[in-house]
């Protein structure tokens, strides 16, 4: 059974999230299961994704990434010499989508085991990190200088 929520209500009371309301909505729509995956996370700011492409060579498989999107494809080649008697293994074409928050970069990928194994770190920009403002009072103001005129009265 599938809901959809309505979040009119917030766009009415809320600027500048309408990214995040779109994510939400589009998340029941990408319902497709196939390949299997993990996401795991590895630290603070350090993530992997694995994904099930057991029978995909290197040359199968491109990762690309967008702005804030992570677009994966698999397509394997038909072999018109090989007559299959039983295909039992899904080696079907696939594009998975991840959605990427701000400043999260590919670090790399690799094939393992018939695992495709993406690394990603998040890396916020020096001038976005939390810093510490002085405050100025008083006794730590530069000094006016006051320029004097002619004392000739």
């Amino acid at each position: 059974m599938r809901t959809s929520l309505d979040f009119t209500p917030f766009y009415r009371s809320s600027i500048g999230f309408d990214r995040m309301f779109d994510l939400l909505e589009n998340a029941s729509l990408n319902a497709e299961n196939w390949p299997p995956y993990n996401i795991v996370k590895l630290g603070e700011d350090a993530y992997r994704i694995e994904i099930a492409v057991a029978g995909f060579a290197e040359d199968d498989l491109t990762i690309t990434h967008e702005a804030n999107m992570l677009v994966v494809n698999g397509a394997k080649s038909k072999d018109e010499e090989v007559q299959y008697l039983h295909q039992g293994l899904a080696v079907r074409p696939f594009a998975r989508k991840f959605e990427l928050a701000d400043h999260v970069l590919v670090e790399g990928a690799k094939l393992e085991n018939g695992l495709l194994v993406i690394n990603l770190r998040k890396e916020i920009p020096e001038e976005m990190k939390s810093r510490r403002i002085t405050i100025q009072t008083e006794a730590t103001k530069p000094a006016s200088k006051q320029i004097e005129g002619d004392k000739a009265a």
